[in-house]
């Protein structure tokens, strides 16, 4: 492999987690805050009253959704050699050159998702908002939608046999739950 084309790769790697981060840690988490402040001005709604236990499930979710959304961005660009940035079918990293079904993907096909999705209901825990809760209810049925018209459909393409046996054994979202 050419010093250009490592250099591309590396470039489209850089670009793909930068987009990912501003759009995944930065933007949804202040639409997520967004919501709460509007929602404060005008309701009085909240979903749990006991700050303690609204903590204690938030640090949770947020341990547990970090863990999962490192550890797998982590074992994609090890392991299967490509990034997670895919956005309506354009390409802003390089696709996974092998199906990475170990490490938060022998529990999950999409751990990224499982850890993001953590976060974001931590977030919401924490501002204590039911519109909060129910954005990011909304955001994950949007984001299973993507997955099972393009992502899935992209990797049954890659990777054939091999992801429909993944597939089988492997929960969409949930680990542990098939």
């Amino acid at each position: 492999m050419s010093i250009e084309i490592i250099k591309k790769q590396n470039f489209r790697h850089i670009i793909g987690y930068l987009i990912g981060f501003l759009i995944f840690v930065i933007f949804i988490p202040a639409i997520i805050y967004s919501i709460s402040k509007i929602e404060h001005d005008f309701f009085s709604t909240s979903i749990l009253n006991s700050a303690t236990l609204r903590l204690v499930i938030a640090a949770l979710l947020l341990l547990i959704g970090s863990i999962f959304a490192i550890w797998s961005n982590v074992d994609l660009f090890r392991k299967g050699e490509g990034g997670p940035t895919d956005v309506f079918n354009i390409d802003i990293s390089p696709h996974s050159k092998r199906l990475v079904t170990t490490g938060p993907y022998r529990y999950s096909r999409n751990p990224m998702v499982f850890g993001m999705s953590s976060i974001y209901f931590a977030i919401a825990l924490l501002v204590n908002t039911l519109g909060s809760l129910v954005f990011c209810t909304l955001f994950i049925l949007v984001i299973i939608v993507y997955l099972k018209r393009t992502e899935e459909k992209r990797l049954l393409k890659d990777f054939g046999e091999e992801y429909l046996d993944y597939k089988k054994r492997t929960s969409m979202i949930i680990p542990f739950k098939k």
